[in-house]
């Protein structure tokens, strides 16, 4: 067996202060390193790109900045005399309309240009027919990693679990993993055959096949499982921690993980850190002798862990999360404010920038098309639109509702990606809150099948994709149940025939509602939300925030 050992007297007073060192023992594997010589490696890591390759509308982050910014540390790297992997947590798709339009086509690319060495995937490479995330495969110059999703069919794996890298004499293996709530929140018109597998059984029994036939030095798991502090994971399927924690003691060296989008630096053993600022040091967690890292999301951060390996012993130096060309407002003499970098400009990689520019043109000749406006913001943030009843949540609803002339609607917030700002509303606008060219569907259902239906959705707990927004009804949620429900002021009639909407995502069983793509009722109306979304928004302008604000509709107790 070989040793793994984290040792923490060479890390910062901080990191020592609040976490405790774990340690176990090995033998030697057949390695090609020397006795008693110490080695670097660093691992650079990013996550939940979401279509973010170019910088946003402040000079933020993009995948041209990012590339500079790697290319240093790896030059640095390689000075200390050291070698570094750069690997991705996941969820390459989704996010930006420029992405969405041409399949992710210039993040992949722009990947392979910034030298990525393998990725995890992600539940969102699934918001595709598969085909297209073949096709993603081919534009990869690297691999895209998942133990743990199997042919329903066949039983074999779908894709490559684990990838083979040898730095220094070091053999390193790389695993990958991929959340089981893929199969939950993934579209299931694309993945009726694909079986998302525990991810802790099936790294345990990849860790017990490497360790026979490679024999690594380390092994570290990229992952899309969500970081959630001390285990605590809600509805959530488990993560990054319950997977350190159900391995033995040492296994596994080190977790690059993503999903949960968050920067993970703990405060203590088990206490994440929440107020954590760009720049500030970051303090990695620790579970069970396996570090776990997370860099935020759309490549806002690049994280840099620092290893030194000696006789079988792996030791974390130190880690960082470095901002990529992040601002902050700062306030003028004049009372007036502007944005500042907050650590020093790094400068656009030109030959990216280059490369990634036609791609953003291509998409902006779409997109930039002024199609409303609204007299206020219509409120889509992911904090607040998966807790509460939102403007935006409602009027979403409100357009599918019409569409298909129907008594109510139902909207989950999952599918609600960003808010709307107030003033000129583009077409842009309208692909960002809606990316994912779901169908407006419909269903004609009794009125005791709708309370049914209604007890399933109404209930879906908040925080969650799960956690549904309405509109045309009012009702009241508590203990588990709906009642007083109504349409027009009009009460729930449980022999009357009712239609409402529903996005074909959810209707096919997607967030775990109910499936109804069955149902005697249902039509697939073949019109997608956010085309929906844009007409009603061109019908109805200048829109109103105001008609949309939840008055006490639904009530929960």
């Amino acid at each position: 067996m070989k040793q793994r050992q984290f040792a923490k007297t060479a890390l910062s007073a901080t990191l020592v202060a609040v976490l405790s060192g774990c340690a176990t023992t090995a033998e030697k594997a057949s390695s090609a390193w020397d006795a008693d010589t110490t080695y670097r490696i660093t691992i650079l890591h990013t996550n939940d790109n979401h279509g973010r390759f170019w910088h946003n509308q402040n000079g933020e982050y993009g995948m041209a900045a990012r590339k500079t910014l790697i290319d240093e540390i790896r030059a640095e790297v390689e000075e200390q005399g050291g070698t570094s992997l750069l690997l991705s947590g996941g969820d390459i798709n989704t996010g930006v309309p420029e992405s969405d339009l041409q399949d992710a086509e210039p993040d992949f690319k722009g990947m392979n240009l910034l030298g990525y060495d393998a990725m995890a995937l992600g539940n969102h490479e699934f918001d595709n027919p598969l085909d297209v995330l073949r096709k993603q495969e081919e534009w990869a110059n690297f691999p895209m990693l998942s133990a743990n999703i199997y042919d329903k069919t066949t039983g074999e794996r779908l894709f490559q679990p684990y990838q083979i890298f040898e730095k220094q004499g070091i053999k390193i293996a790389v695993i990958g993993l991929t959340t089981e709530d893929t199969a939950k929140i993934g579209n299931p018109e694309f993945i009726g055959n694909v079986e998302f597998r525990d991810p802790k059984s099936e790294a345990k029994k990849v860790i017990a096949e490497l360790e026979k036939t490679e024999k690594p030095d380390v092994i570290i798991a990229a992952t899309h499982m969500g970081h959630y502090e001390d285990g605590h994971r809600g509805i959530n399927a488990p993560g990054d921690v319950a997977l350190a924690r159900y391995l033995e003691d040492g296994d596994l060296d080190m977790i690059v993980g993503g999903h949960s989008q968050e920067p993970v630096c703990m405060e203590g053993p088990n206490v994440a850190k929440k107020d954590f600022k760009p720049g500030d040091e970051c303090v990695p967690d620790q579970q069970n002798g396996t570090w776990i890292v997370q860099a935020h999301e759309w490549g806002k951060y690049v994280g840099r862990a620092d290893f030194e390996f000696q006789n079988g012993e792996l030791s974390l130096v130190s880690y960082d999360l470095i901002p990529v060309n992040l601002k902050k407002k700062v306030k003028l003499d004049d009372g007036s404010s502007k944005r500042v970098f907050i650590q020093d400009e790094i400068v656009k990689n030109q030959e990216v920038y280059n490369f990634l520019k036609p791609y953003q043109e291509h998409g902006q000749e779409q997109l930039n098309i002024k199609i409303a406006k609204s007299n206020g913001k219509l409120e889509g943030d992911r904090n607040v639109v998966r807790f509460e009843q939102t403007n935006l949540g409602r009027l979403i609803a409100a357009s599918h509702m019409q569409r298909a002339k129907a008594d109510f609607a139902v909207m989950n917030s999952g599918g609600v990606r960003d808010s709307i700002e107030g003033g000129d509303i583009t077409y842009k606008d309208v692909l960002t809150v809606q990316p994912f060219g779901n169908i407006v569907t419909y269903t004609d259902m009794s009125g005791k099948e709708v309370l049914d239906y209604l007890n399933v959705v109404a209930t879906k707990p908040i925080d969650s994709g799960a956690y549904a927004q309405f509109y045309g009804i009012s009702m009241t949620v508590a203990n588990g149940k709906v009642s007083d429900v109504k349409f027009a002021g009009k009460p729930l009639d449980l022999k009357k025939t009712y239609r409402f909407t529903v996005p074909s995502y959810n209707a096919a069983g997607g967030d775990g509602y109910p499936k109804i793509n069955d149902h005697a009722g249902h039509v697939n109306t073949g019109f997608v939300d956010a085309e929906v979304l844009k007409q009603y928004l061109e019908t109805n302008s200048p829109i109103d925030v105001n008609k949309f604000t939840p008055k006490g509709e639904i009530v929960y107790k």
